[in-house]
């Protein structure tokens, strides 16, 4: 499995990572060790799964991460995540 994490601000990529993942762990537990290896290599912290990305994330295998899924303040616009791979 691939998933690419870019940080987006005013329409532009700030920053962006592929997090690549061939272990026979579960789907869930893949994408969530890619959010936690990627908000550690952008320095954040972990953004919170409220029901609408849940239900996003199911639909389309991607989903945004807005300034109401951190805890802190955010210098951008919103973090996205999308899978580009699956195994």
């Amino acid at each position: 499995m691939r998933i690419w994490l870019k940080i987006v601000s005013d329409n532009r990529v700030l920053r962006d990572t592929v997090i690549e993942d061939y272990s026979s762990e579960t789907r869930t537990h893949k994408i969530k060790k890619a959010v936690e290896e990627a908000c550690r290599a952008f320095d954040l912290s972990l953004p919170i799964w409220y029901r609408k990305n849940i239900s996003e994330f199911k639909r389309h295998s991607r989903c945004r991460f807005t300034k109401d899924n951190f805890i802190d303040e955010l210098c951008f616009d919103y973090l996205e995540m999308q899978v580009i791979e699956e195994d």
